[in-house]
């Protein structure tokens, strides 16, 4: 769930606020306004937010236990997580990273997660303590990125991309009804799912303040 999978934009170092949209250029190609907001990269962005009521609505038919119905929920939230993939890696590729794209593509990851996180528990089927720890840890973080896009843009980790899959088929398999050694496994899934959301979730914090420590000495320097 990417940007990228843990956002769509691609950054490098921290830089100041004058120099950020220069340096997330260099990243990704050159950065776009909302004037290009129809193209590949956005469309899949926005099939996943468009995705989202329904997979909700697939989940939740017929009380939420009908294993047909969570069959054909789990083909919507891998359809999502599909686009996901590529919504991130196109944007790239092809220099369409966009002003839409950094903020939509997250909160198209956290709506579609969330919902499913939230939809599970409430059905009985995945504890509310794993969903709580784990939106606190995505909306935290998504909130902190925004709060220093202007400084810098940090880049997805290696941590945050296995966390990212390793959320996104663990989820999937709770999406689905499974029983005996496949229900014991997600459940193990899901539990390293959770470490990984918890530890890359500190990391991201302490990437955060360093970056404001050196965003304050430069502003000191420079008075």
């Amino acid at each position: 769930m990417t940007p990228g999978p843990e956002g769509r934009t691609g950054g490098v170092a921290p830089v100041s606020a004058g120099a950020s949209a220069s340096a997330s250029g260099s990243a990704s190609g050159p950065v776009t306004g909302l004037g290009s907001l129809w193209n590949i990269p956005n469309m899949l962005t926005i099939l996943r937010l468009l995705i989202v009521p329904v997979f909700a609505a697939l989940l939740l038919a017929d009380g939420g236990h009908d294993p047909k119905w969570r069959s054909v929920a789990w083909a919507a939230f891998a359809l999502a997580m599909i686009t996901d993939l590529f919504d991130g890696e196109l944007a790239r590729r092809m220099n369409l990273v966009s002003d839409f794209g950094k903020i939509a593509d997250p909160i198209a990851d956290k709506a579609i997660m969330g919902t499913a996180l939230v939809a599970l528990s409430a059905l009985g089927d995945l504890p509310w303590w794993v969903t709580i720890v784990i939106l606190v840890r995505e909306v935290g973080i998504t909130l902190m990125r925004f709060w220093v896009i202007k400084l810098a843009v940090i880049p997805a980790s290696r941590g945050g991309k296995i966390k990212t899959l390793t959320q996104g088929i663990a989820v999937g398999m709770y999406v689905l009804v499974l029983t005996g050694p496949l229900a014991t496994a997600r459940a193990w899934l899901m539990a390293v799912a959770v470490i990984l959301t918890v530890v890359t979730g500190l990391d991201y914090v302490r990437q955060v303040v360093l970056l404001r420590r050196a965003a304050l000495a430069r502003e000191r320097a420079g008075e």
